[in-house]
């Protein structure tokens, strides 16, 4: 399925082996990792069509399923499962639906899910006339050609996702490198910092920083630091913490180019617009010093338009978010992959 901006399969949990190592391996089976082109499998050789959706029925109260995001290496024999990813998350719903996991129940249905990587609650409402999901509709995203049926997704229990705290240092911003930095946890970890201190140009212009060589370097070094102090650990080979490079814009809340971490992201992570919302609504922070009071909307210019969200504050503190996402189921199927992984749990 296409979700959102992402691509890659959407998994049933009982289909794949228990053991999480046997798992993995099957997910690098599966999109052909290993290979720059992942040409021995259905991988799309870039970072953000190597994801993987997992979804499975929940027995959690008040949760219909599960979802466990993998971020798939490409070249590298890696699988992530430390961040969400808010755009696979978009195809969830429908596929819960079709799969059998969720009944419809209106026009529009409501499907509740548990995101297992950050604990996150997120409701996802689906179009649903006549008792079945349609892809079909005049909803447009940046990054996205055509139109499609829009799909809601409000995001709730984001603080502190993977590190318990909203500011994981205790410093609204603090200094790496000698340059102002951020460090957050809402719905993705981050590292925030302003594009002007590292001399990036254009942030819609994504060769233009993937070819900035020197100041990629630099920014992974700090990144390296930041997952040590948000308690992280060595994050050296983790897509966590993301960074942000933000500057003010006149026609948006703020301007952002998202690194995933290694290249920068076509347009915006899902997750990162939800972490960037809270940033610019917690007073100290390297995004709200760009951007002064923010009301009940923010807008976010990145590499391929604009995202919009809606905010939902209590005193002050950002407690809910909504953005509107699209996706589209594309082809269903069986994957081969090699049977050893399977062996064991037979046996």
């Amino acid at each position: 399925m296409r979700g959102g901006t992402s691509r890659g399969p959407y998994l049933l949990g009982s289909d794949l082996p228990a053991d999480p190592k046997a798992r993995d391996g099957v997910l690098l089976a599966l999109m052909g990792s290993g290979h720059a082109m992942q040409v021995d499998g259905i991988g799309g050789a870039n970072p953000q069509t190597s994801k993987v959706a997992i979804v499975s029925r929940s027995a959690r109260p008040g949760i219909d399923v599960d979802y466990l995001f993998a971020q798939v290496g490409i070249e590298a024999r890696s699988v992530d499962t430390r961040p969400n990813c808010g755009n696979m998350l978009a195809g969830v719903g429908p596929f819960a639906i079709e799969a059998g996991l969720v009944a419809v129940n209106a026009d529009r249905t409501t499907v509740r899910i548990h995101n297992v990587n950050t604990g996150a609650r997120i409701d996802a409402i689906v179009q649903t006339p006549g008792g079945a999901v349609i892809y079909d509709g005049d909803a447009a995203i940046p990054g996205v050609p055509g139109t499609a049926a829009p799909i809601a997704l409000l995001f709730r229990d984001f603080v502190g996702a993977k590190t318990g705290r909203l500011l994981p240092s205790g410093k609204a911003t603090e200094q790496i490198d000698g340059l102002d930095v951020t460090l957050i946890d809402s719905a993705m970890p981050m590292m925030l910092l302003r594009a002007d201190d590292l001399g990036i140009g254009d942030l819609a212009d994504t060769g233009a920083i993937d070819a900035s060589e020197a100041a990629l370097a630099r920014i992974e070094r700090m990144r390296h630091e930041a997952g040590r102090r948000m308690g992280l650990g060595d994050v050296s080979r983790s897509v966590v913490p993301k960074v942000g490079l933000l500057r003010a814009s006149p026609d948006a809340t703020l301007a952002i180019a998202y690194l995933m971490p290694w290249t920068v992201h076509k347009s915006l992570a899902v997750t990162g617009g939800v972490c960037l919302a809270t940033a610019v609504t917690t007073p100290g922070t390297v995004a709200s010093a760009l951007t002064g009071p923010v009301g009940e909307e923010a807008r976010f210019a990145h590499p391929s338009g604009v995202m919009t969200l809606t905010l939902d504050k209590e005193n002050g503190s950002l407690v809910g978010a909504g953005v509107m996402r699209t996706a589209r189921r594309l082809f269903e199927g069986q994957a081969l992959v090699p049977a050893h992984f399977y062996e064991a749990q037979r046996g």
